[in-house]
């Protein structure tokens, strides 16, 4: 089956059943543009003080190697390179890599979190998951990595904790940014427990004095619901719940009806 055309958001989705990462180099920032760099990076540290310049893995190139194998190749960077985002004409920007987690319910539906005003995009909805944090030098970055990482971000995000070797690789998505999202399937919970589980990691971070990065969850049947939430979401959540609810099928992983170990190799 080809890759479908991208939707109207400029996402495409990629059908993968083997996903390889190689690590490269960042290219350099140019003097001027880093200048540029820092004082967005400030500004934008002014603006929302809960912003760290961590560690953080950015894509560098996405191609097919056969028709259901791609290769990622990953840079180590930290988020103030991000911030050249905000630079106009910028030459060396770099695009994100994340994770995210289709968390669905026994009775057909898919959960989505709203961002809280403390992250980087407050109000916006999306899955549970987020940007990839890069392994402890000598250690590989590869797909069980990357599961892992998302399992964490689903029990830090929603209170759902599920084993890392429980979330099969679904999809992946190329936003028109470059951007590039490793897209998780977990098993089906009951709705009760769902709602369960965040009210309660709400009410913990609540008590702790800290702030929740997701403030409400929602559960959807279909596009319909996606709209009807309102706000903004991420530009792969459309085409990624269109899919699921689509011709994939719910709870499908594309070109095949289980998982292998194969899908957890680099």
């Amino acid at each position: 089956m080809t890759d479908p055309p991208p939707r109207a958001s400029g996402v495409t989705l990629l059908e993968v059943r083997r996903l390889r990462l190689v690590e490269a180099v960042a290219p350099p920032v140019p003097s001027e543009e880093r200048l540029a760099m820092d004082r967005a990076w400030g500004e934008a540290v002014q603006a929302n003080p809960s912003l760290f310049d961590g560690p953080v893995v950015a894509c560098a190139g996405l191609a097919r190697e056969e028709p259901h194998s791609s290769v990622v190749m990953w840079v180590r960077t930290t988020y103030r390179r991000y911030a050249l985002r905000r630079v106009p004409g910028a030459t060396s920007c770099l695009p994100s890599l994340f994770v995210s987690v289709l968390q669905p319910t026994d009775d057909g539906r898919v959960l989505v979190g709203r961002m809280s005003s403390s992250t980087a995009a407050p109000g916006r909805w999306q899955l549970p998951g987020g940007s990839v944090e890069p392994p402890p030098l000598h250690e590989p970055l590869d797909v069980a990595a990357l599961s892992r990482h998302a399992a964490r971000e689903l029990g830090e995000e929603t209170g759902v904790e599920q084993p890392a070797e429980d979330l099969p690789l679904w999809c992946l998505t190329r936003g028109t940014n470059g951007n590039v999202g490793v897209q998780f399937l977990a098993p089906s919970r009951p709705a009760p427990l769902l709602c369960e589980r965040f009210t309660a990691l709400l009410s913990s971070e609540t008590a702790r004095g800290n702030d929740p990065e997701l403030d409400r969850m929602a559960l959807l049947r279909s596009d319909a619901d996606l709209t009807a939430l309102g706000g903004t979401h991420v530009d792969y959540l459309e085409p990624v719940i269109h899919r699921y609810f689509g011709p994939w099928g719910q709870g499908a992983v594309p070109g095949r009806s289980t998982r292998t170990t194969d899908d957890r190799q680099s």
